[in-house]
């Protein structure tokens, strides 16, 4: 226990350093179209190397972050970095993409998160329509974040919003046609136990046909198997992300990528 106590406090005074040091960055992995299998967008995740405990993983920084209130520097790390990034291709020449961004659910306590990524988007050049925003099923279901009003907003910015780990929660049906998002992403514990007749595989086609009831895109993620891919593909999942097709990878190793395979 006291072990415990004392790394987790290295782990917090570390992190408070982890920005000024440059110790972040950003892997990025692909999102595929699951008919044409082109990349049609990519999501950008949070990596912290740790100069003397190695690779962090965000299960273990992330709530920390969120705990102690750097959740609100860190963030805007990202976006700006995800958002440059994305400009920075574009200027290359690279074909225009979607880039997916994490908010987590303590972001949405800032005030100004509306008036955050306006000025992220003005200050990078990125069009607003190539940045989509991730908020995790838990935030998109608290009617105490105000929810519906702040996606709004950021929806008028012109970006797009998906609902991450779909199917966990047992979001209302009121509740979700009432939010304005555009896909759905199904959580990865219900891909993993994809098979025949399997409680998971029932679930996972009801959330595509509720997506396509409600007119909404749905990406199914975690995918790592030929099985998985077949299934989801021949259910009409628009899109899929994971292992099967490409891991997360950092900025120079998915360039060649991005430019022989995007649509």
């Amino acid at each position: 226990m006291k072990d415990d106590i004392l790394s987790n406090m290295k782990l917090t005074n570390s992190l408070y350093r982890a920005l000024e040091r440059n110790e972040l960055s950003l892997h990025y992995q692909p999102q595929i179209d699951a008919n044409t299998q082109a990349i049609v967008g990519i999501e950008a995740l949070l990596r912290w190397n740790h100069p003397e405990l190695g690779a962090i993983s965000p299960v273990t920084f992330i709530p920390i972050a969120e705990r102690t209130g750097l959740i609100k520097p860190i963030g805007q790390w990202v976006m700006r970095a995800a958002c440059s990034q994305g400009k920075a291709w574009q200027d290359s020449g690279l074909p225009p993409i979607r880039i997916a961004v994490n908010l987590s659910t303590e972001q949405f306590h800032n005030a100004d998160l509306v008036g955050m990524v306006s000025e992220i988007l003005a200050e990078t050049g990125l069009e607003a329509k190539y940045l989509e925003l991730e908020i995790t099923e838990t935030a998109a279901i608290n009617e105490s974040l105000n929810m519906i009003e702040v996606l709004h907003d950021l929806k008028e910015l012109g970006v797009t919003i998906a609902i991450d780990d779909f199917g966990i929660n047992h979001s209302s049906l009121n509740r979700l046609k009432s939010l304005p998002v555009d896909r759905l992403k199904i959580d990865r514990q219900f891909v993993y136990g994809i098979e025949e007749g399997s409680k998971d595989e029932a679930i996972a086609k009801t959330i595509i046909q509720l997506a396509k009831n409600l007119q909404l895109k749905v990406i199914a993620e975690g995918v790592e198997t030929e099985t998985q891919y077949i299934f989801f593909h021949e259910h009409l999942c628009d899109d899929i992300q994971g292992f099967y097709f490409f891991k997360p990878m950092p900025p120079d190793e998915i360039e060649p990528i991005l430019g022989d395979k995007t649509r």
